[in-house]
Protein backbone atom coordinates (compact mmCIF):
# COMPACT_ATOMS: atom_id res chain seq x y z
CA UNK A 1 0.00 0.00 0.00
CA UNK A 2 1.07 3.43 -1.57
CA UNK A 3 1.81 6.10 1.44
CA UNK A 4 0.12 9.44 1.35
CA UNK A 5 1.86 12.90 2.80
CA UNK A 6 -0.85 15.75 4.14
CA UNK A 7 1.01 19.18 4.81
CA UNK A 8 -0.30 21.14 7.17
CA UNK A 9 0.33 24.71 7.99
CA UNK A 10 -0.72 26.44 10.94
CA UNK A 11 -0.14 30.23 11.29
CA UNK A 12 -0.79 31.00 14.89
CA UNK A 13 -0.49 35.20 14.48
CA UNK A 14 -3.47 35.17 11.25
CA UNK A 15 -5.06 32.13 12.93
CA UNK A 16 -5.01 30.37 9.66
CA UNK A 17 -4.90 26.19 8.94
CA UNK A 18 -4.18 24.80 6.11
CA UNK A 19 -4.27 21.25 4.78
CA UNK A 20 -2.96 19.96 1.62
CA UNK A 21 -3.76 16.60 0.08
CA UNK A 22 -1.57 16.89 -3.17
CA UNK A 23 1.24 19.37 -4.09
CA UNK A 24 0.05 20.65 -7.11
CA UNK A 25 -0.95 23.29 -9.22
CA UNK A 26 -4.69 24.56 -8.17
CA UNK A 27 -6.83 27.07 -6.77
CA UNK A 28 -9.02 27.63 -3.68
CA UNK A 29 -12.88 27.97 -3.93
CA UNK A 30 -15.07 28.79 -1.89
CA UNK A 31 -17.81 26.45 0.40
CA UNK A 32 -21.06 26.82 2.29
CA UNK A 33 -19.61 28.13 5.56
CA UNK A 34 -17.31 31.74 4.69
CA UNK A 35 -13.95 30.06 7.37
CA UNK A 36 -13.48 27.00 4.83
CA UNK A 37 -12.24 26.85 1.24
CA UNK A 38 -11.42 23.82 -0.71
CA UNK A 39 -8.27 24.06 -3.09
CA UNK A 40 -9.14 22.22 -6.20
CA UNK A 41 -6.66 20.99 -8.88
CA UNK A 42 -8.32 21.84 -12.65
CA UNK A 43 -10.17 18.85 -13.15
CA UNK A 44 -12.15 19.89 -10.00
CA UNK A 45 -10.15 17.04 -7.26
CA UNK A 46 -10.19 18.35 -4.06
CA UNK A 47 -6.31 18.38 -3.26
CA UNK A 48 -6.79 20.33 0.03
CA UNK A 49 -8.95 23.01 2.02
CA UNK A 50 -8.03 25.89 4.46
CA UNK A 51 -9.48 27.54 7.27
CA UNK A 52 -9.68 30.74 8.85
CA UNK A 53 -10.26 32.05 12.48
CA UNK A 54 -9.41 28.59 13.64
CA UNK A 55 -9.01 29.31 17.12
CA UNK A 56 -13.04 29.71 16.97
CA UNK A 57 -13.46 25.87 15.82
CA UNK A 58 -12.74 24.92 20.17
CA UNK A 59 -16.27 25.77 20.45
CA UNK A 60 -18.24 25.73 17.41
CA UNK A 61 -17.26 22.74 14.79
CA UNK A 62 -18.38 23.03 11.48
CA UNK A 63 -19.08 20.17 8.96
CA UNK A 64 -18.29 20.77 5.56
CA UNK A 65 -18.60 18.15 2.57
CA UNK A 66 -15.68 18.85 0.65
CA UNK A 67 -15.93 18.57 -3.17
CA UNK A 68 -17.97 18.59 -6.13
Amino acid sequence: MERKHVKVWYDAEGDYLEVVFERKKGFFRETANDQVMEKVDAKGKVIGFSVLKVSALKEHPIDIALGS
